[in-house]
């Protein structure tokens, strides 16, 4: 899986350790993935791109995979998507970019959200699969969304409660998720694939990924109530699955329309898993894109 990719644990100058893939030659694009998974949720997307002619660095989010866990704080700073956005920034500027696409999934497009605000010279262009801003869900939650993103609120309650539920049957529940949010359409996970994704389920990961949760009703809104009224300038894409919750519960582009200037957006025939689900799909629609886009910004020069 990723066979042709390099695989690396990068120490940042930081002192973070992130697990980092690469392959490819030509405009670089950064794909970051969500939970509960690594970035092995890009296996059938990320040749693709190779084979378009992109350059592709995948990376474990801080918190999730094989990357660093460190420890938090009070205030959930560390799992900040400022933070886990600043790793991904420096991760680059080590690789040598300083200009690339990003596209993210789940919780890495709420990172790649916070790179493009916090990083606008080094993101050329950004694509968010099946998201909506956080403020936004936050702001609009009402029934429906509450019972389908549940977890929203029962990851954020303090610790060690969901760690201590989570943890008891950690696979159970991670593929509970896989399953559920995919609308049952399990033959879309490769074996291997989950088994990995489980192999990193561990107790410090579940703990990681509750206090980016826990970022998430916090630190994080902070941080976007000061971007408020601020537009995206860089060219914007929205994917979603057009059999998911995002897609039932908001008109994506037009919500994107308030947070960017330039956007454009898709749906794909599947659930919440564009990259494992649709994985064809999700990369024609990144690649034409990124070639839409201004390639000369992302050579990483």
């Amino acid at each position: 899986m990723l066979n042709s990719f390099s695989d690396d644990i990068i120490e940042l100058p930081s002192g973070i350790k992130l697990r980092v893939r690469c392959a490819g030659n030509g405009p670089v694009v950064l794909l970051l993935h969500g939970y509960p998974q690594t970035h092995v949720c890009w296996h059938k997307v990320a040749p693709l791109l190779v084979d378009a002619g992109f350059s592709v660095v995948l990376s474990d989010l801080r918190g999730y995979g094989d990357s660093d866990k460190p420890p938090s704080d009070e205030n959930h700073l560390p799992y900040s998507k400022r933070a886990m956005a600043a790793d991904q920034a420096e991760l680059m500027r080590h690789l040598g970019h300083e200009t690339y696409f990003v596209a993210g999934h789940d919780r890495g497009a709420r990172v790649a959200h916070r790179l493009a605000r916090d990083f606008p010279d080094a993101v050329a262009a950004v694509s968010f699969l099946d998201i909506v801003p956080t403020e936004h869900m936050y702001a609009h939650t009402e029934q429906t969304f509450a019972t389908g993103y549940y977890h929203w609120f029962f990851l954020i309650q303090p610790a060690p409660l969901p760690e201590r539920l989570i943890g008891n049957e950690p696979g159970f529940y991670l593929t509970s998720k896989l399953s559920a949010w995919s609308k049952g359409n399990d033959s879309a996970f490769e074996s291997e694939a989950v088994a990995e994704y489980i192999r990193c389920f561990d107790a410090a990961s579940i703990h990681a990924t509750c206090e980016d949760y826990r970022a998430g009703a916090s630190v994080d809104l902070q941080h976007d109530a000061h971007d408020q009224g601020t537009l995206l300038k860089m060219p914007v894409q929205a994917l979603w699955g057009q059999k998911g919750l995002v897609a039932k519960l908001y008109n994506v582009p037009e919500v994107w329309q308030g947070y960017a200037e330039n956007v454009v957006g898709e749906a794909m025939p599947c659930g919440h898993f564009l990259p494992e689900e649709a994985p064809e799909q999700t990369a024609n629609a990144l690649v034409d894109f990124f070639k839409s886009s201004d390639s000369s910004k992302a050579e990483g020069s």
